[in-house]
């Protein structure tokens, strides 16, 4: 049901097992390795945004969503694994549960059609400013994280030093994240990738085609902006209901296959500690039995003498 990924530093979680999405020709694969921490992530969802031209529904960049296997656990213990495909896809405090967790997301963005960099980074902190203010987070909010222990190792192309990427607030991340874009242009099948860690930073990558660098270009250590980004996907008012769908679906299910792997576990143990009690009881008998025929043996031997 599961399969377990050896990497380097040890055993990771084990991945749930799932399929590749193929969305409008964009195929996405059952798991990739994020570029931020090179750990294995699954494929949790994907889905279409798209604009009204005209009256007509236009297709402009695909998106998939990756999780950390940690992440089913995580929701797992909310009580997430007894709610419906419905009730998942309803429910705000989910999405906000995968937006906040404390677990590795992916995000692939794949275009359809050619846009400018500019065009895509404005419309997306237009969404995260709707998010923020939605959220009571006002202007003057400010929240930063630390950068992963990877970053020490890398050339910090914001900095142009050896060293971890700065701290930004968030209104200094919104500048750095346009400034990242504004050069860039995207032809259809060209894909922008974010990576999100754990405590909250935001890693900025680019492909020309299909692939996946093995590093990002840029790190945004900002908890706000981070997360901001994945909920503008997937989250209430999201840009693509399809992805957030795809998303309650497939996690319902890896849910649902894990309550039922648990239950497996817990029967099996069940029935060896049952057996195992059998067994004592059984050798406590024969052992009893033994004594009982060997006090018989001495007073036979005793009667003899006698």
């Amino acid at each position: 049901m599961f399969d377990q990924i050896i990497i380097s530093s040890g055993v990771q979680s084990p991945l749930p097992s799932v399929t590749n999405l193929q969305v409008d020709s964009v195929n996405f694969p059952p798991s990739v390795i994020s570029p931020a921490s090179s750990n294995r992530l699954f494929l949790a969802g994907a889905g279409v945004q798209g604009l009204d031209i005209q009256g007509e529904f236009v297709i402009s960049t695909v998106i998939g969503v990756y999780l950390d296997p940690n992440a089913v656990g995580s929701l797992t213990s909310f009580g997430w694994g007894c709610k419906t495909t419905e009730e998942l896809t309803e429910s705000v405090n989910f999405f906000r549960h995968i937006v906040t967790g404390s677990f590795e997301k992916f995000i692939k963005v794949t275009m359809k059609l050619p846009l400018t960099g500019q065009q895509y980074s404005e419309k997306v902190t237009e969404n995260c400013e709707a998010i923020w203010e939605s959220l009571g987070i006002n202007s003057n909010s400010d929240i930063s994280c630390g950068p992963p222990p990877s970053a020490k190792l890398r050339f910090n192309k914001i900095t142009k030093t050896f060293g971890p990427s700065r701290h930004y607030s968030r209104g200094q991340a919104v500048k750095r994240f346009l400034e990242i874009f504004k050069p860039k242009k995207f032809p259809p099948g060209a894909s922008i990738l974010f990576a999100i860690s754990p405590k909250g930073s935001l890693t900025v990558a680019f492909s020309s085609d299909d692939g996946i660098p093995k590093r990002g270009n840029t790190a945004i250590e900002n908890k706000f902006l981070a997360e901001a980004v994945l909920e503008s996907i997937i989250g209430k008012n999201g840009v693509s209901p399809g992805a957030r769908l795809s998303v309650a679906e497939r996690l319902a299910q890896v849910m649902k296959n894990e309550g039922r792997a648990e239950t497996l576990i817990l029967a099996d143990k069940k029935f060896m500690k049952n057996n195992e009690v059998k067994e004592d009881a059984t050798k406590a008998k024969t052992d009893q039995e033994e004594a009982n025929d060997l006090s018989l043996g001495d007073k036979l031997a005793e009667e003899n003498v006698g």
